[in-house]
Parts: structure tokens; sequence; C-alpha cells
């Protein structure tokens, strides 16, 4: 069965986006790009809400841009082509390889999981992974040297525990990268 994964950066307080809204934080590097690459190679299809969905709108046409850099590039060609499906109410079309789903996240996913294939059902975004809390698989967090004080939390405050297993931890630059499996 497909895994489903939850991967996204967080400070070190556990937000993936400050009280303003922005995630510009030290210590993304070459080195954490490359990691988000190397993650995306897994990945068979990935699912977002509205607001990750309009933020990764860049790279969409971002191969334009003459002074992208080789790796960023790559991440061009690597992210167009994955199949997306995003979830929103208030979207009337999406872009690109992706797909438009007003709800049904949970029937969404079991769906994905029934089909062949052994690629990783990517999950972004804290809403969605919220919404989708009980069947993530794996947790991939890269933890930004930087405190922002409030903003969207990384985990969702829902009063339920998780154990979890750790695969991988490992520091790339300024960042920290864990990989944890939920024990079920």
């Amino acid at each position: 069965m497909r895994k489903v994964t939850y991967s996204m950066s967080m400070s070190l307080d556990g937000f993936i986006v400050g009280p303003d809204g922005g995630f510009d934080w030290p210590g993304f590097d070459d080195d954490v790009f490359q990691l988000s690459m190397d993650e995306i190679h897994d990945v068979d299809v990935h699912l977002m809400g509205r607001r990750l969905y309009e933020t990764m709108l860049y790279w969409e046409t971002a191969d334009q841009d003459p002074t992208l850099s080789g790796a960023e590039r790559e991440w061009t060609v690597l992210w167009n082509a994955l199949p997306k499906v995003v979830f929103s109410t208030t979207l009337t079309e999406v872009q690109g390889n992706a797909r438009l789903l007003p709800g049904g996240l949970v029937e969404e996913i079991e769906r994905l999981r029934a089909e062949p294939g052994d690629g990783e059902i990517a999950i972004g975004g804290a809403g969605l992974a919220a919404g989708a809390a009980s069947l993530i698989d794996e947790y991939k967090i890269r933890v930004f040297p930087v405190l922002v004080g409030g903003g969207i939390p990384f985990f969702a405050r829902d009063e339920r525990r998780v154990d979890l297993d750790l695969l991988e931890n490992r520091t790339v630059g300024k960042v920290l990268y864990f990989r944890y499996a939920v024990v079920r």
C-alpha cells in the first residue's frame, strides 16, 4: 500500500509560517533545496490546499526565468511533471499538472492508495495534513533556526496522541532534518 507522507519546513517553535505569513527563514541554502529535490523523487502525487498551491504556482513558469540556477531548473522539471491534487472550495481552476477537488480528502487518499504503484502520496500544508492526520504514515520535518512566535502550526492541535519512530535525523547546513514513521 502506498505511503502517505507530510513534509514541510517549520520554525524551531513549530510553525510553517510566521504571524506575518512569511517563511523566509535563515538557513535555506542549496543543501536544503537539494533535500527537497531528493524527497520529491519518491512522490507519485502531491496533495495540497489552496495556500500552498498559490505559493507553488511560481514554479509553473519559473523555467522562463534566465537567472534560475541549475538546481532550480531541475526542481521546475520535477515539480511540473508531478501530478497534484488541489483541495479548495474557493478556486475555480488550477494550472499545470493539477486537478481541483472541493473536498473528499480522506476518500481521495483511499482512492490513491488503492491504485498500483509504490510512490508516496505527499501532503503539503498544515490544514490539509490536519484533515488527513489519521492517514499519515510518515512525517518529514525540516526545522529552521528561528523562533517566529506564532503563525500556522506544523502539527494539528487536536489533542490526539501519535507515537512515532525516528527513521532518520541529520543536520543539513543550519537546518535539522527528521523523518518519523507513525507507530500503528
